[in-house]
């Protein structure tokens, strides 16, 4: 028992040149996948964010909804449409999609934090305008003509302008915000946005330090499997343009480059299941998943 004390000793020792590294500093992290549907990971998840909060590192939550969106949809026998495998967000839908994420789900990630000691905020991309939308455009060719023809989404939207003013009140506080990935247009829409990009544009509009994309995969991995742990913007379109970067994992590492881009310190692509992966990602030399910076 002593030695487990001991080696608890160490690891806080081994963490303050990390915790001066990121007093201060802002943390933007995309929660979803698995986790977010675990009782148990969803306690650690959060334990964590206000263990962040306590050390002076401040935590901004965006999450996701899927798997959740796509029950109640069930459970209300409302038929989604599909076009070229993607999701058609018509009227109907895009209430539920506003009504799980907004409700049930932020509700719930807000109701973990508090239960650990934090003092959570629930937010929507809507309160005080934090995320304007226009209509997500969605382009595909053809394979047999090579024709390239735009597909409308219906109500999905992309962030075209972010005013993080409310999201810096609450930094500057004690309080934690949980954002769910709603927007707003211009002509009074309501549009449902990718959680990986809502948290993309929020962190850029922050400068945030660091952008956390908790995923269900361990990051970026090579040719052979392998995570690779550090890349710069250049290896990720290198890797991409040789197709070693595909599918699920494109979407994500075209968010951190616009990310970069945008401003943000750096992005990491890190696995969302595994048990305290934002601690070891901030405050071990090892780290956690794969980092892209400029």
């Amino acid at each position: 028992m002593k030695r487990d004390w001991i080696a608890t000793a160490r690891t806080l020792s081994e963490a303050l040149p990390f915790l001066q590294r990121y007093d201060g500093a802002t943390v933007v992290v995309k929660f979803g996948g698995h986790a977010m549907s675990d009782d148990e990971a969803m306690e650690r998840f959060a334990r964590d964010i206000v263990l962040m909060k306590q050390c002076n590192v401040h935590p901004v939550v965006i999450h996701g909804g899927g798997p959740q969106i796509n029950e109640m949809l069930k459970r209300l026998s409302i038929t989604s449409e599909f076009v070229d495998g993607k999701r058609v967000t018509d009227a109907a839908t895009v209430e539920v999609v506003e009504m799980v994420l907004s409700g049930r789900i932020n509700k719930g990630i807000v109701q973990a934090i508090n239960a650990q000691g934090g003092r959570a905020v629930g937010l929507s991309g809507k309160d005080a305008s934090l995320m304007i939308c226009e209509k997500a455009t969605k382009t595909v060719k053809d394979p047999d003509s090579a024709i390239e023809k735009v597909l409308d989404l219906g109500f999905v939207g992309h962030p075209v302008k972010v005013n993080p003013g409310i999201l810096n009140t609450f930094v500057a506080s004690d309080f934690i915000p949980v954002v769910a990935p709603v927007g707003m247009g211009t002509k009074g829409e309501t549009f449902n946005v990718n959680g990986d990009t809502a948290a993309g544009a929020i962190a850029a509009a922050m400068k945030a330090d660091r952008l956390l994309l908790l995923t269900d995969v361990a990051g970026v991995k090579d040719a052979d499997g392998d995570v690779i742990t550090d890349l710069t913007a250049e290896n990720v379109r290198d890797l991409t343009e040789k197709g070693i970067i595909s599918g699920g994992m494109i979407p994500k590492t075209e968010t951190a480059l616009a990310a970069i881009e945008g401003g943000v310190g750096a992005v990491v692509i890190l696995d969302g299941r595994a048990p305290h992966a934002c601690l070891l990602e901030l405050f071990t030399e090892q780290g956690a998943g794969s980092i892209i910076k400029r």
